[in-house]
């Protein structure tokens, strides 16, 4: 019996020191597969930030020639709205017979005003205007 004890002795204390290897291995590899899942995951996000930053200079680049291609219409009828918009707001152009157009930034006043100062104050507003380059004066005092 002493051959038994000793056996299952040797067999425990065995187990009991083979336990931490087996687990320190476990440990290490875990590590291991968590250090190359992390390194996948920055690759995959630093490739996925590259192709954002890509996209974002495609689209302002597109923007742009949308923009250049545009601009000079798009300018010249938000210019002509505001003009006409504070046009109207003028309470001393009230009764006025004004036209406003607009051509490459040069902003043309037509029609008929009251007075002098009256026709002053068109042109100092259409001069007033963001983007306008120069006024024309076709007004007619009556």
């Amino acid at each position: 019996m002493s051959c038994l004890r000793w056996l299952t002795t040797a067999v425990l204390a065995g187990a009991v020191l083979a336990g931490p290897a087996c687990t320190d291995k476990a440990v290490d590899e875990s590590k291991k597969d968590a250090r190359a899942a992390l390194d996948a995951t920055k690759a995959g996000a630093d490739k996925a930030i590259e192709a954002t930053k890509k996209a974002g200079d495609k689209t302002a680049s597109v923007a742009k020639e949308v923009a250049a291609a545009t601009g000079a219409a798009v300018t010249d009828g938000w210019i002509t709205t505001k003009v006409k918009a504070k046009i109207a707001d003028e309470t001393v152009l009230n009764g006025s017979d004004i036209t406003v157009e607009t051509d490459n930034h040069v902003v043309t006043l037509k029609g008929a005003v009251r007075s002098r100062p009256t026709r002053d104050r068109a042109l100092e507003i259409a001069r007033g205007t963001e983007g306008v380059a120069r006024v024309v004066d076709q007004l007619v005092v009556q």
